[in-house]
């Protein structure tokens, strides 16, 4: 079988059987496709049911040399780790020239939090006499009261608001459902817009049951709410370049300094491994550090 056809049933196999995002799912065929290309430049006779670990080396390490970042590496090494899984689930080949297979160690960057004292000034400065003001509110007091990803915020829907319980129904990553806790000062201001803004929107059908709209009543996209973040930020006068997972870092942090459970903050979150949820105790020992150089008398200057 030739590498094109190959990659077709590649791509149907990670939408299909390990239900991957879009973009996780274009990341692993672009990097697929560079392996292909790769082969049939430098070696067109050997064929993807003989390549062997030679010759992955050599395709890494030649990307390596182009400068390839070490996070590009080590997700590059996990999509063909993925494809040679898949040769071997469908009996293409009988063994893993990927096996052995190293990703390069990458440090952990911390992400960006907000203050919640910066938070509340974001969240104060939106002026909630305009339609879109009423809005941006009621997404931000949600991003930040639930610590959603961007892609589950706008995917939000009306009927998946357990307002009486306190939890609403989010579909994560890979399309995996789980119940989020949410705030009565988020419920309160996503109630003023559905009841109060939205219900004067002449909505389509078809998207009837979106929670966040725009003017035009469809539903309101990634871009849109990034752009958004950063223009109330600004006014705000926060100096940070934030986006709206800011907001997902912030509310993982408050909780973690609080004390919550690790394992009830990764759930929240939607990880799939507590390693995951664990930089944000990272964050937490660096807040306890800066408290303790900052405010403990044999540190002063």
């Amino acid at each position: 079988m030739n590498w094109q056809t190959l990659q077709k049933g590649y791509e149907s196999y990670l939408k299909l059987e390990r239900s991957l995002s879009a973009n996780s799912v274009d990341a692993y065929k672009n990097d697929i496709r560079k392996l292909a290309d790769f082969m049939l430049e430098t070696h067109p006779d050997i064929s993807p049911k003989a390549i062997d670990h030679t010759n992955l080396l050599e395709f890494i390490y030649t990307e390596a040399r182009s400068g390839q970042e070490p996070v590009s590496q080590a997700r590059m090494i996990s999509g063909m780790k993925s494809f040679f899984r898949y040769l071997l689930l469908e009996n293409i080949r009988n063994d893993d020239p990927s096996e052995l297979l190293e990703s390069p160690k990458i440090a952990r960057k911390l992400p960006d939090t907000l203050s919640v004292e910066k938070i509340h000034a974001i969240l104060a400065s939106i002026d909630l006499s305009t339609p879109e003001g009423t809005r941006n509110r009621a997404m931000i007091e949600t991003l930040y009261s639930c610590g959603l990803r961007v892609s589950e915020l706008i995917g939000l829907q009306i009927s998946n608001i357990r307002d009486a319980l306190g939890f609403i129904r989010v579909i994560g990553k890979g399309d995996k459902e789980r119940l989020v806790p949410i705030g009565g000062q988020a419920l309160k201001h996503i109630a003023i817009y559905r009841d109060q803004i939205r219900v004067h929107l002449n909505i389509e059908p078809k998207h009837s049951d979106y929670l966040f709209l725009n003017r035009n009543a469809k539903p309101i996209s990634r871009v849109m709410v990034f752009k958004i973040v950063k223009k109330i930020a600004a006014e705000a006068g926060i100096e940070k370049n934030i986006s709206p997972h800011t907001f997902r870092h912030s509310f993982a942090t408050h909780l973690v300094e609080n004390g919550a459970d690790l394992r009830a903050v990764q759930e929240m979150l939607g990880h799939e491994s507590i390693t995951t949820t664990e930089i944000y105790t990272h964050l937490d020992r660096n807040y306890l550090r800066e408290n303790i150089l900052k405010y403990h008398p044999r540190n002063a200057n």
